[in-house]
């Protein structure tokens, strides 16, 4: 909150000085302006202070109130400032008050003074900053997504926009910003794990895509990563053969890392898992599907699909699975692959017993396991199991 404390005094003196207030809720500048002689002192009071047209410059000592009244303990005539000495005192002071918000994490409105090839120049007092361009909130490309970055930084020129200080280094004149981390103290406090979203594709990588979130407003305001692993249940090669810059996607967050302010998401995790089936669901509802006969030794006397009798006798290499039955099987309308194929199981587990699918052209067989692991645990022994056999 800023206040402005005016008054007079004699001798014909101007004043101008910014405190700092140790509470974190008043977190910005005090400013006490004086005016000089009886004819009022021309100003103009704005955010960035007091813009004094008239009168020297002193340095007294001064006590504010918490009623915002000055009170000038002391002025020496001998500390008057001259113009040249003004400027750096000025940005020192500042300079300071740049550290005080990046410690704090404050959020700064500054003014867009320009840009250059890099970014938009931000005015903070008498300094002036930089936002790189990658540290611009996604609002403003999602808005106008048919303009360059330059334009859009032609038009912000003027404007006035919320950022935080992410770097204040007085010594090597080091003042950047950040819009990206000031949207974040805005809006991570509104997102959860588990929440989904619509929301636009923005660059891709090698390792994923950079997706922004669209919240009730309209506008995009946050930006989570969307990792390879978590763009569709089938093996990706290359994110880019999937996801395009500018797609709409609806994504579910899956992680939130509130000290590194990252959000970690998932398009497939609103897709229904392929490993996640039952029997029933596989084959279509004009295929047959029937429980096989058993032989006297209660032994199931369905022949393995090709392949699928290595993998049972590696899965019974594996800790916590101790039996292996193929309980029944059914035949689809259509061939789907040659290959064979395995699932999980989306049947809930009944006590130690638990199902796999297996797949190969149309035939389908259902694999009932003996074991103590969860869900997760067998999936975790297929992979392994998976990567052993040839």
């Amino acid at each position: 909150m800023s206040v402005a404390a005016m008054g007079t005094v004699s001798g014909g003196i101007g004043y101008l000085s910014q405190l700092f207030t140790s509470d974190s809720a008043a977190s910005t500048h005090q400013f006490c302006c004086f005016s000089v002689n009886s004819s009022p002192l021309h100003m103009n009071f704005s955010r960035s202070g007091c813009l004094v047209k008239r009168g020297s410059l002193l340095s007294p000592r001064v006590s504010v109130s918490t009623a915002g009244n000055a009170k000038i303990d002391r002025v020496d005539d001998q500390l008057s400032l001259s113009p040249d000495e003004i400027k750096p005192a000025r940005k020192s002071a500042d300079w300071k008050a740049a550290r005080t918000y990046s410690e704090r994490g404050l959020i700064f409105e500054g003014k867009v003074e320009g840009f250059n090839g890099g970014g938009l120049l931000i005015r903070f007092y008498s300094l002036v900053g930089f936002l790189p361009f990658p540290q611009m909130s996604p609002y403003h490309s999602c808005k106008e997504p048919q303009k360059t970055i330059q334009e859009i930084a032609r038009d912000l020129t003027g404007s006035v926009l919320s950022v935080k200080v992410i770097q204040a280094d007085e010594d090597r004149r080091r003042l950047i910003f950040s819009e990206k981390e000031a949207s974040w103290l805005k809006f991570s406090n509104k997102i959860n794990v588990g929440d989904t979203y619509q929301a636009k594709v923005g660059s891709v990588e090698d390792y994923g895509a950079f997706v922004h979130l669209r919240f009730p407003d309209g506008s995009y305001h946050l930006t989570g990563l969307v990792h390879v692993s978590e763009v569709s249940w089938d093996l990706v090669h290359d994110v880019r053969d999937i996801l395009t810059e500018g797609d709409d996607v609806r994504v579910k967050i899956i992680n939130i890392d509130r000290e590194k302010s990252r959000i970690t998401l998932s398009i497939k995790q609103l897709e229904e898992d392929p490993l996640l089936e039952t029997l029933d669901k596989v084959i279509h509802k004009d295929a047959s599907v029937h429980t096989n006969s058993l032989d006297s030794n209660g032994s199931s006397i369905i022949e393995p699909l090709p392949g699928l009798e290595t993998i049972i006798k590696e899965l019974l290499q594996e800790d916590g699975i101790y039996d292996i039955i193929i309980s029944r099987q059914g035949f689809e309308k259509r061939v789907v692959s040659q290959d064979l194929q395995l699932w999980l199981s989306n049947a809930p587990a009944t006590g130690d017993q638990f199902t796999l699918l297996a797949r190969a052209g149309r035939q389908v067989q259902e694999i009932q396991l003996t074991t103590s692991l969860d869900q997760e645990g067998i999936k975790r022994a297929l992979q392994r199991v998976l990567e052993r056999v040839p």
